[in-house]
């Protein structure tokens, strides 16, 4: 049975409707963010980056990330969720809005940098809500993202 090895929990400021988990090491990522996003559906990996689509234009989410050592189990209630793989060859991420640029936080998902592969599956809630509300102001809290990271065999 998969455990959890590691656990952040933050807030990211989204904003065009997005964010990313980016490689810490700017020089791992070959298409820096937010190059490509426009076509993002809700998840999207690429190397070194996890791009996330909002259901609200400007506001901020709620974000837990979780290391795990193998695959979870699904569990939860979630209005969308999406899978994929990504490489973190520096081991850390730091979030990032679209126009707002990094947050001041990072992220480790590896005690150890070098290429490794990771699975990811992203699940995100208050999409409805956040969508009414970011018309009208700035929400904060009200969309929640799960991420959760697994080696891949």
């Amino acid at each position: 049975m998969a455990r959890v090895i590691r656990r952040h929990e933050e807030s990211v400021m989204v904003d065009f409707y997005g964010f990313c988990l980016q490689d810490a090491d700017d020089m791992a990522v070959p298409v820096q963010w937010p190059e490509g996003f426009e076509s993002v559906d809700f998840v999207s990996t690429r190397t070194g980056r996890i791009d996330i689509r909002s259901a609200g234009h400007t506001h901020t989410a709620g974000l837990t990330l979780e290391v795990w050592d193998g695959e979870p189990e699904l569990a939860g209630s979630w209005d969308v969720s999406g899978e994929g793989e990504v490489d973190y060859p520096s081991g850390t991420l730091r979030a990032w809005a679209v126009a707002g640029g990094p947050m001041p936080y990072l992220l480790e998902v590896s005690e150890q940098a070098g290429p490794e592969t990771w699975c990811v599956r992203v699940h995100a809630t208050g999409r409805a809500e956040v969508a009414r509300l970011a018309s009208q102001t700035v929400p904060h809290g009200v969309e929640q993202y799960l991420v959760q990271l697994w080696p891949k065999r």
